[in-house]
């Protein structure tokens, strides 16, 4: 058996024709096109790289964007007055901040200062509270985008044991409300869960967001389970390459980048699982596809009277 792959590209673009109806709808009653500012701080490239695709995503669709790049060393209280700043700027209605923050600046205090109402990741206290009771104003763009992919693909979610590896806030614990309030039987798996592979095994549908290539085996999967992938990791040891791929090793690939990309799901799992989202390809698309969603309602909300 070799797994249905569950790619992103198709569900992004179904998001999107939703998107594109809804910047339409708000340019018909006279509304101005949303627009969404990311900060980008320090000079990581995967995050660059992420920000990138989503200032294009933004352009493809006539949404405005903006990105602030703010230097590795800046203090948290500058990128406070910043978020500040953009608070009360009538012109924006998305705020993003890039994560992960370099380790001098306190990523707590940085996501607590965002208006809610232009807080399009999902991540200020008062928009988890909202997700936690069941009734999100944005949802976290990756979970929201496994939701959309299980939809739309026809999986089970009531009913189902569902098992998250990692309990990030971007990731798990979003992923947990969301199951949860979907009538899934939802087990969260950290560091400390014990046997962790008879866990995984239970699970008919497995979410792994741990950042650690391949760790994922198929001895953690039941046969016909569903696996969705987040992780995205870089792989630039050879013998760790050859260890993961064997005789599939994409050497030509390794040789011209110096890394092979691989998820935290290794690729042996495709002969055991019913349905893989692939890596790269799979999650990607769908994260970005959800932020220009979330744009779209913040935009739509402060164009409501009292909202």
């Amino acid at each position: 058996m070799s797994a249905h792959k569950l790619l992103g590209k198709p569900i992004q673009e179904a998001i999107l024709k939703g998107v594109e109806k809804g910047l339409a709808e708000l340019a018909r009653v006279g509304h101005r096109a949303p627009k969404l500012t990311a900060i980008l701080i320090g000079d990581d490239p995967a995050s660059a790289i992420y920000v990138r695709t989503k200032t294009r995503t933004c352009e493809e669709l006539g949404i405005d964007s903006e990105t602030i790049e703010l230097p590795e060393n800046i203090s948290t209280e500058d990128v406070i007055g910043c978020i500040d700043e953009l608070n009360t700027n009538e012109g924006v209605d998305g705020i993003l901040v890039q994560l992960p923050l370099p380790t001098g600046v306190d990523t707590d205090a940085v996501l607590d200062t965002i208006d809610p109402r232009k807080d399009v990741d999902g991540l200020h206290p008062h928009n988890v509270g909202l997700l936690v009771q069941g009734r999100p104003r944005f949802v976290p763009a990756t979970p929201g985008g496994i939701m959309q992919m299980l939809d739309r693909r026809g999986i089970e979610i009531e009913g189902a044991n569902a098992v998250i590896i990692g309990r990030s806030e971007i990731v798990g614990k979003p992923m947990a409300s969301l199951l949860m309030h979907r009538n899934a039987t939802v087990t969260v798996c950290h560091s400390r869960t014990r046997d962790l592979q008879a866990v995984c095994r239970s699970a008919d549908i497995l979410v792994v967001a741990i950042g650690r290539d391949a760790m994922v085996t198929k001895d953690f999967v039941k046969s016909g389970a569903t696996v969705i992938d987040v992780g995205i990791n870089r792989v630039a040891e050879r013998d760790r390459v050859e260890e993961i791929f064997g005789e599939h090793s994409d050497w030509e690939k390794f040789n011209q980048r110096g890394y092979i990309v691989v998820g935290d799901v290794h690729p042996e799992v495709q002969e055991i699982a019913g349905a893989l989202t692939p890596v790269p390809g799979g999650v990607g698309p769908l994260t970005i596809g959800m932020l220009m969603s979330n744009t779209l309602e913040a935009a739509r909300l402060r164009a409501t009277p009292g909202g």
